[in-house]
């Protein structure tokens, strides 16, 4: 009776491990149908969509939003930055907001926060997409700014 009842339950685990082994590539079929929402990268990630884009970032100094608002700090991330039609390094700030609700409840501080580091008004120059401000004494070059804009557009992601 033993001689029979192996062979039998050898059978049974080899179709129950098939079917088991089936089920779960069909399940993974199921999960990689769809793409992942992109979310907002870190600096290393808008710095890396920067430099790709002709400009480079020197001189980075983590938590100095350029004014004494600590919870811009958390936030800022300040650089030099130079290239294509901008030769000469201008200072930039950047701020990483959590999130697009962070981004939109602390937006204004940006500008007030400027104040403290912008000498001439007329020049202020700033581009913007959630969860990211980046902003500086200008002048900037048009395909300076225009690049920045398309770098930190790209590192966005979906702005949450």
């Amino acid at each position: 009776m033993s001689s029979v009842a192996g062979p039998l339950v050898r059978h049974v685990v080899r179709a129950t491990g098939c079917l088991g082994a089936g089920l779960l590539l069909a399940g993974c079929g199921l999960i990689s149908t769809t793409p992942p929402t992109p979310t907002a990268a870190p600096f290393p990630g808008i710095a890396s969509a920067i430099t790709e884009r002709g400009i480079q970032v020197t001189r980075i100094v983590s938590g100095d939003p350029g004014c004494p608002n600590q919870d811009l700090a958390k936030t800022a991330v300040a650089f030099d930055a130079a290239g294509l039609d901008q030769p000469a390094p201008v200072h930039v700030y950047i701020y990483i907001f959590r999130n697009r609700a962070t981004y939109e409840r602390l937006r204004s501080t940006v500008d007030d926060c400027a104040r403290a580091y912008v000498t001439d008004p007329e020049t202020y120059e700033s581009v913007e997409t959630s969860p990211y401000v980046v902003s500086g004494q200008g002048p900037w070059g048009e395909q300076f700014k225009a690049n920045l804009r398309a770098a930190i557009d790209e590192a966005a992601g979906s702005g949450d």
